[in-house]
This record gives C-alpha cells, structure tokens and sequence, in this order.
C-alpha cells in the first residue's frame, strides 16, 4: 500500500511448513467446520491475480501455493532477510490513506529512487500496479483478505482515527484503517492473522518469524 503500505508474500522452501500443517491439522479435527471454510477460502485466493508494474499479463496469486504470504509494508528488510530461505515479497501501492501514492504506475519506481525513501531506493521484490483496497472498487486480492480476517488480532477494535480521511465508500467495518496493516497468509493459502498498523505489534512477531512462517532458520 504505497512505500508505507504494501502487500508482501513470503515463500517458503518445500518441506519447510511441517509444523503450520501439523498445528492447522490439529485445529481442524477439533472444529469440523472449519475445514470447509479453510477450504473455501484457500480456493479463493488460487483464483485471484494482480498485475505487476510493467508486466504485459496479470500474476496469478495460485502459482503461490505452498508459499506463506505476508501482506505488509517492510518490504526490502524482509526480503532481503528471508530471501535466501525461499521468500518472495509482493508489493501493491494504494493512494487511498492521505493521497501518500499519488503518482502514476510509470511514476511509482522514480518516485521511490528519488524522493520516497529516495537516496537511489530500489525495491528488491515485485511491485503490483497501484490499486484501491477499500471501497467498491477495492482489488479482489484485499476484498478476500479482509473478508477471511475482519479486524487486527491484535487492535481489534480499533477504526479509522479521523473521519475525514475516509475517501471511499461504502465504508464497511472490516476495511484497512491506514497503511501498515498487514496480513499472513498460511502455505495452504488460507489467510491466518492480520496485524494491525502499529509497528510494534509486528515488530515483535517479524523476530520470531522462523516459527509462524515455517520457513527454515538458519541453522537447519
């Protein structure tokens, strides 16, 4: 979602996601229904797709499966740290929270070399086109998302802090409140936790991300 906000998917090496599957598995034979719903929404996400910046044909989202998917906003760090052990960020600008994307797909690149972060910034992983993640024209990708995890684990009663700066409608409850939300998405593409955009929150879990992504640490 812009530099501030973007969707990130992190891969893992196949035979990496034992313990996900294991834990999943357990939680399913507890709560048969929850198996259907898994199911459903696995097979949602293999039918979404998003175009890359300067791709001629849209990426289909199901040519990630058995990969975990993180959709967030620290990009290049987690790329550059999970890369070697199988990840592969996915970013989406927004311009929907304080007009921060206002630029055109071709202007996105230069504008983060050369103003936001600037300094000769590159993104080390692939850059969607800019798109909407609330509203009636929200991209599918973040209408399945926010539809499979309604609220932030961990602020889930938090709403937008000023009115004025909803610039979309319908306004649904389960909408992304400002950049810096993120979600997980499990290998078997079903989604398993959003984050709200305090960075904190996160910052604690991306330390331990070995475990929740299941991808191997380095001294397997």
């Amino acid at each position: 979602l812009g530099e501030d906000s973007q969707a990130t998917c992190g891969s893992r090496r196949a035979g990496a996601g034992g313990a996900w599957r294991r834990e999943r598995a357990r939680s399913l034979q507890c709560e048969p229904w929850r198996a259907a719903a898994a199911a459903g929404r696995a097979a949602g996400l293999a039918g979404l797709s998003a175009r890359p910046l300067g791709a001629a044909e849209p990426l289909s989202l199901g040519s990630l499966k058995g990969k975990v998917l993180l959709v967030a906003n620290v990009l290049n760090e987690l790329q550059q740290r999970y890369g070697p052990r199988g990840l592969q960020v996915l970013g989406f600008p927004c311009n929907q929270f304080g007009h921060q994307e206002n630029g055109t797909n071709d202007e996105i690149l230069p504008m983060l070399e050369h103003v936001r972060p600037g300094n000769g910034y590159k993104p080390n992983f692939i850059m969607f086109e800019k798109c909407e993640v609330n509203g009636k024209n929200a991209h599918p990708v973040f209408t399945f998302l926010k539809e499979a995890l309604p609220f932030p684990h961990d602020d889930p009663s938090s709403l937008m802090t000023n009115p004025q700066y909803i610039i979309w409608s319908p306004v649904c409850r389960n909408d992304i409140a400002w950049n810096f939300e993120k979600f997980l998405i499990g290998p078997d593409g079903v989604p398993f936790k959003r984050y709200s955009r305090n960075p904190y929150a996160f910052a604690q879990s991306s330390m331990r991300c070995e475990a929740p992504l299941c991808i191997p640490s380095t001294s397997q």
